[in-house]
């Protein structure tokens, strides 16, 4: 079977810090282009970051830049987003996504999706 899984979400303060990870099963995250999305209530889907298939890119949305990192471990098939400093404005429903095709930037379709975590960023 064919899937992504997608954990790690919680309630947590504003600056503190907070890891999810995605888990590959049925395919090889490897030959993917992968990507992390959030979407908050009443808002629409947005774009996190993504790295490219041989990790020779990696973008991070304006928003979250300086305080995510995304990453992968291939050994492990599974994808990383350690994020610090988290922000009221970052909670929402975050989803890991993986697509085969690579142009230059994020792609704008996945043929993946995790199921998504919820995270809550609150005082």
């Amino acid at each position: 079977q064919v899937q992504l899984l997608d954990s790690g979400g919680g309630l947590v303060q504003p600056g503190g810090s907070l890891t999810l990870s995605c888990a590959a099963s049925g395919f090889t995250l490897k030959n993917y282009a992968i990507g992390w999305f959030r979407q908050a209530p009443g808002k629409e889907r947005e774009g996190v970051s993504c790295i490219s298939p041989d990790d020779s890119t990696t973008l991070y949305h304006k928003d979250v830049r300086g305080r995510f990192t995304m990453s992968r471990d291939n050994a492990k098939n599974t994808m990383t987003l350690r994020m610090n400093n988290l922000k009221p404005e970052d909670t929402a429903i975050y989803y890991c996504a993986a697509e085969r095709v690579w142009g230059s930037t994020c792609p704008h379709e996945y043929q993946y999706w995790g199921q998504g975590t919820q995270v809550t960023v609150s005082s």
